[in-house]
């Protein structure tokens, strides 16, 4: 067996979107909702998510929460802007700069230096904004995380994984990239190289050592046909380095993808008669 990311690719980007319409749909409908919030980054998931949620609540109903901070580039800005008005949405702008330092401030040890600890305050921050208008609103706060973050890991625990659904979370992130072409994202987002943006310069592929082509072969492998590392490796062509580094992010992340842990206590030995 051989798997290729051409045959990865190869899906039915028309059944993939009115599936996942009709589940944004119905998730909205089963939850007594009006619409439905999305934070736009002028990111490929977003961009994606945001057109897929316009589709199928209409745009009326849809709210996007521009959210950069100090650091965010320009470019993004204006690319989620630009998504807003392409599908005709509303849009909050909100600079976070400031909430984020007054937590700085308000934080007695508090460490500019600690770039996960300080840089996780920004998704976390953005979760918080984004609920706020779901209260608001009665809405639905959209998640746009794809598969490919959510098996490794590659979001911020109730931050950008704070969230009530994930349209493309069943889809990897080179998958997502042709959906948003297939659906009429512009090319530059499309194209435009994955970043949380948690401090600057911060890129996702650099920090996870791989490029999205390799992580989505190796899940596939792994959790779609149930391949051993070894037959991984083979199916794939890529070394076994690359496919126990994968497994191993998501081991490490499982506990991002359940209900926190509670003790389970005997009710016959809990209860005093």
């Amino acid at each position: 067996m051989r798997i290729t990311l051409e045959k990865l690719l190869n899906i039915d980007y028309e059944y993939v979107t009115s599936e996942i319409c009709a589940f944004i749909k119905k998730q909205v409908q089963d939850g007594g909702l009006r619409g439905a919030v999305i934070g736009l980054s002028g990111g490929i998931d977003s961009s994606t998510t945001a057109f897929l949620t316009a589709r199928a609540l209409g745009a009326e109903n849809v709210l996007g929460l521009i959210m950069p901070y100090r650091t965010t580039p320009k470019e993004d800005v204006e690319d989620a802007k630009k998504i807003a008005e392409i599908l005709g949405i509303r849009y909050v702008m909100i600079d976070i700069s400031e909430i984020r330092d007054s937590y700085a401030r308000s934080i007695p040890d508090f460490d500019e230096n600690d770039r996960i600890a300080a840089g996780n305050l920004l998704p976390r921050i953005r979760m918080m904004l984004l609920y706020y208008y779901a209260n608001k609103y009665r809405y639905i706060v959209v998640g746009t995380g794809d598969r490919s973050e959510l098996l490794i890991g590659y979001f911020t625990k109730y931050g950008d994984g704070g969230v009530d659904i994930l349209p493309i979370g069943s889809l990897y992130k080179t998958q997502v990239r042709m959906l948003g072409k297939y659906l009429g994202v512009p090319d530059n987002i499309v194209n435009k190289p994955s970043s949380p943006r948690l401090w600057p310069g911060h890129l996702a592929e650099e920090e996870l050592g791989l490029k999205y082509e390799e992580i989505d072969l190796i899940l596939h492998a792994l959790f779609d046909l149930g391949l051993d590392i070894d037959e991984t490796v083979r199916a794939t062509g890529l070394s076994r380095e690359k496919v126990v580094k994968v497994l191993e992010m998501y081991e490490r992340s499982k506990h991002k993808r359940r209900t926190p842990p509670a003790p389970v206590l005997d009710p016959s030995r809990m209860y005093k008669t």
